[in-house]
């Protein structure tokens, strides 16, 4: 599928599709919002969770607005995640009576960039972190979404320098699918208000500092006054940190400077 192409159902192309979905999305509440994605997205849709607390939210509304049929959830296992995300991860598929899929990274490929640069090598350069996250997140995420035509994610734009144009949908040109995140707008207030409100299980390490968790290895608490992803791959200094898993429209991994202080 190029950027010019026609979307499954022979309609509209792509991008009005997506630019549809938006206008759709933009006056309704979380759940609404996720029915017109899958209203407009005729395909296979899959929402890939992290367990932060973005991903609880959009889960919570899939599974108590009959939405469980309607899009598969799925996450990464890398490995290397915290003790407190695998209880997070039962604890909300027993909340919700569901089965969460995991993609884990190919055993060889593991194997072979632990022998070649350590357990924690990737704290020597950024190319070095780069590869491990390619092996341990990206090519897992590829099977993740081989052959879905909408990619459901927790981004927002509140989150780093570097998402603070992220809209509620766009084409992503790299995977050939509409890309949709119905909390791009969200404050962290009204995050953690709905979070409350509905009783929703969260990681405790929200509880000690943590604002953003990934890897236990790459994840540190934030200090006062650091933005939310402050803690992500902080020993970098270049303020351009991303994993790889998200990219412009255009294919090319954003790495856009952040703002003193923050590792995107």
């Amino acid at each position: 599928m190029t950027s010019k192409s026609r979307d499954p159902a022979g309609g509209a192309s792509v991008e009005a599709l997506a630019g549809a979905m938006a206008q759709a999305m933009a006056e309704t509440h979380l759940a609404g919002r996720l029915r017109a994605v899958r209203q407009l997205i005729p395909g296979r849709l899959v929402f890939t969770t992290s367990f932060g607390l973005e991903d609880q939210a959009i889960t919570h509304a899939i599974f108590t607005h009959g939405l469980g049929k309607d899009i598969e959830v799925v996450t990464l296992d890398t490995g290397r995640l915290f003790a407190e995300t695998y209880e997070l991860w039962a604890e909300t598929e027993e909340r919700y009576g569901c089965r969460i899929r995991a993609f884990a990274p190919d055993t060889v490929s593991v194997e072979a960039l632990v022998a070649g640069q350590g357990i924690n090598g990737f704290r020597h350069s950024v190319d070095a972190r780069l590869a491990c996250c390619a092996v341990r997140k990206v090519e897992p995420l590829g099977r993740a979404l081989a052959g879905a035509a909408g990619w459901v994610t927790g981004l927002r734009a509140e989150q780093s320098a570097g998402r603070a144009a992220t809209p509620l949908a766009s084409y992503d040109g790299s995977r050939a699918l509409i890309k949709v995140a119905p909390l791009a707008d969200w404050t962290r207030r009204e995050l953690e208000t709905y979070i409350n409100d509905n009783g929703i299980p969260y990681n405790v390490l929200h509880d000690r500092g943590f604002s953003s968790i990934g890897c236990a290895p790459c994840t540190r608490a934030v200090r006062l006054g650091e933005p939310e992803r402050a803690g992500r791959w902080w020993w970098e200094q270049d303020g351009k940190s991303e994993c790889g898993l998200h990219l412009s429209p255009e294919g090319v991994l954003v790495r856009g400077r952040a703002t003193a202080g923050e590792l995107a």
